[in-house]
């Protein structure tokens, strides 16, 4: 990578917007240890969905960095149901932070997306130039559109404006701070609870939607925001990059290894009248390993974490 890469955050205001969600949260903790000032804006000091409180917020805070991981996120029920909402609420937000970024100097922006940003048949693993190669998966296609716009949109303006804007793609994430509400949830913390309130019902069995035999990838949230910042610090260019594990299991294997954890004993039906989505999604992780960053926390490892800080909550 190019010295005119390397972008420090230390003593530099960083704006983490979304800090409140799963990755945010997980973003504001690594931060912890760069030596920069954080600051936060929830929902009652700023609308995000507002561009006239965006402006005059960002006008006021003078970010130096933003990682904008703020989104309207839900899982293959929630997109189904709501799809304006996902598609206008993402839209709004990642435009007015993108252009009140711009015109408040920020230094460099991180846009946070989602690997559902690929078409629905991509070649696996996915590399990034796969953008816009084919049809989207039609259960999440309103968020995903929303996720390209954003992308395009901070290279529209590395492009018009040279600003140093970048994005990041994320594979499915879970962890620390996740959603665990079956209607809107995303695939492994719906196992979860599911597996935990049929150990505390005694039940016999549970079902999982689908056959069971697509292909996902997962990254510990955690580990996703240690990709985040290095590669704010240290890549500055047009393409986005996929962060993930580089690896997958099947749905049915998600379940058994989770189902182990939480030590539900009974049996895993499958559903084959829900669907199951796209069949593969695994991401090239080639591109973010050559820049010499890879993942510490193996998926058992972080799932036992993740079902710890869940019976926390006070499941």
């Amino acid at each position: 990578m190019p010295n005119d890469a390397r972008f420090s955050l230390e003593g530099k205001r960083v704006w983490v917007a979304g800090h409140r969600g799963m990755v945010g949260s997980a973003i504001v903790r690594r931060l912890a240890g760069e030596n920069c000032e954080v600051i936060l804006a929830g929902r009652e000091v700023v609308d995000l969905k507002r561009q006239d409180q965006v402006d005059a917020w960002m006008a006021k805070e003078k970010p130096d960095a933003i990682f904008l991981a703020a989104a309207k996120v839900g899982g293959i029920l929630a997109n189904d149901t709501f799809p304006a909402d996902f598609l206008y609420d993402n839209l709004v937000i990642e435009t007015n932070i993108i252009d009140a970024a711009y015109r408040n100097g920020v230094a460099k922006l991180m846009f946070l997306g989602s690997s559902c940003i690929y078409p629905k048949l991509a070649p696996q693993p996915i590399t990034e130039d796969s953008l816009l190669t084919g049809p989207l998966e039609p259960t999440n296609e309103w968020y995903a559109i929303a996720k390209i716009a954003g992308i395009k949109l901070a290279q529209a303006y590395r492009k018009q404006h040279g600003a140093d804007f970048i994005s990041a793609m994320p594979t499915n994430l879970y962890g620390q701070g996740d959603n665990f509400d079956l209607n809107s949830s995303h695939v492994l913390p719906a196992l979860m609870r599911k597996a935990h309130e049929a150990k505390q019902a005694g039940a016999s069995s549970i079902t999982i939607w689908g056959t069971g035999a697509p292909r996902r990838e997962f990254l510990n949230a955690d580990d996703c925001a240690d990709a985040c910042v290095h590669l704010m610090k240290t890549y500055s260019d047009y393409e986005h990059v996929n962060v993930g594990s580089g690896e997958d299991i099947t749905i049915l294997e998600l379940a058994r290894l989770v189902c182990d954890v939480v030590g539900f004993q009974g049996d895993i039906l499958t559903d084959p009248s829900k669907p199951d989505g796209t069949p593969r999604k695994l991401m090239s992780a080639d591109k973010l390993r050559a820049m010499g960053w890879a993942p510490r926390i193996p998926l058992r490892e972080g799932v036992a974490k993740t079902y710890a800080w869940f019976l926390g909550q006070g499941n």
